[in-house]
């Protein structure tokens, strides 16, 4: 008699078949263990063999129940596929062995199938939970996507009409936009495994992408330097004016301005040095000083918004009503603005998107206030300030 297979049985039964099966059957409630003091070897090992058979085609059924819901949107190679299958062979084969008596291998082989049904069932749950996290992203992921797919589009038409060779680009944009439908076709079908798969691939052709536009851009860039240094010096006079009036009020308020004002003595000097070049005519040379402090100017508008969201909180801790009045004027001058921007050709979605959000988010803010939920209430009317500062900055820039 081999008696190690005892210890296996009791050792590992436990940790192969899923937890809510037990061993006992419909009708009895004797243990293992019991069986294996009161009855003789060969008797232990039939009757071991047949419990295990009898959880092991439960398992089976239970297993192939999952499998057949996915198995035609599983890829040929899939490793669920693989070991579902060997777990069905060691099935097969423990079967025909308790059928011929073998009973020692009979249940080696039911507990290899276990094994490799518990492997499948894991991955399909921890599947569940990548598929049901990349259901919820996807869909933002395209919407952002459609966005940049509408700026390549306007990059690829002003280069060509400025005969800039972009047949590489409009190649490398077709191939990323197709993989991207592919992906929004895999939502459409719920097949979220697939969907993973082709993200990836879409993701790759996406960098290239990336690439190559950067390559575009640039050169446009350098062949309208002019226009470029000129936009960038007027919207930086009126960005500086607002600044000033910013950090102005702010002083008036108590609050520090030092890092926001030494922000705006050096952007005062990247405006000095490009004006001078560009009075003498230097375009290039311009161009080259806005893209070497373009992290200087990010900041220092960065700064600001802080800054404008500090003043907001003490508006708020001295009369929140008077607060939403002025947010409320501001909103609908906004709205004014972007209109006859709108009027003028400019192109404002996004800014009404922003608007709209703001509008939103000052609600849901007022809500919370009169709910007695200051602090939440003041982190959201932090977004909607942080929006309008958003919109305030395209309306300056297009001006």
């Amino acid at each position: 008699m081999k008696w190690k297979v005892w210890a296996l049985v009791l050792l590992l039964v436990g940790s192969v078949i899923p937890a809510g099966i037990a061993l006992a059957d419909e009708n009895g409630t004797q243990s293992l263990e019991e069986y294996s003091l009161s009855l003789d070897n060969s008797t232990q090992e039939e009757i071991i063999a047949e419990r295990l058979i009898n959880q092991l085609t439960r398992i089976s059924e239970l297993t192939e129940s999952h499998i057949e819901k996915i198995r035609d949107k599983l890829p040929e190679n899939s490793t669920i596929l693989e070991n579902y299958e060997t777990a069905e062979a060691y099935k097969e084969k423990a079967i025909q062995e308790y059928e011929a008596e073998d009973y020692y291998n009979s249940i080696l082989d039911s507990l290899t199938s276990m094994h490799y049904y518990k492997i499948v069932l894991t991955q399909l749950k921890e599947g569940k939970e990548r598929i049901d996290e990349l259901r919820d992203r996807l869909p933002e992921e395209i919407k952002r996507m459609q966005e940049y797919f509408g700026v390549v589009e306007r990059t690829i038409r002003i280069a060509e009409n400025q005969g800039i060779d972009v047949s590489n680009l409009t190649l490398l944009y077709n191939e990323t936009k197709d993989a991207y439908k592919q992906v929004l076709d895999d939502l459409k079908a719920k097949d979220f495994e697939k969907a993973k798969e082709d993200l990836e691939i879409a993701k790759e052709k996406k960098a290239a992408l990336d690439e190559e536009l950067m390559k575009v851009r640039e050169e446009l860039a350098y062949m309208n330097a002019d226009k470029i240094v000129k936009d960038f010096l007027i919207k930086t006079e009126k960005g500086i004016t607002f600044a000033e009036r910013v950090i102005e009020e702010a002083k008036n308020r108590g609050i520090d301005t030092s890092e926001a004002e030494a922000k705006l003595e050096e952007i005062k000097v990247v405006y000095e040095e490009v004006k001078g070049l560009a009075a003498e005519e230097k375009w290039e040379d311009a161009l080259d000083v806005i893209k070497e402090n373009r992290g200087k100017i990010e900041r220092f508008f960065k700064t600001l918004d802080q800054i404008h969201e500090k003043i907001a909180e003490e508006r708020m801790k001295k009369d929140l009503r008077v607060f939403l009045r002025e947010v409320g004027d501001r909103i609908r001058k906004d709205a004014k603005a972007l209109q006859v921007l709108k009027n003028r050709g400019v192109d404002t979605r996004r800014a009404e998107l922003e608007l709209r959000t703001a509008v939103q988010e000052v609600q849901l803010g007022l809500r919370l206030a009169k709910e007695g939920r200051i602090a939440q209430a003041k982190m959201h009317f932090g977004i909607a300030l942080r929006l309008l500062y958003s919109v305030d900055q395209f309306i300056l820039r297009h001006a």
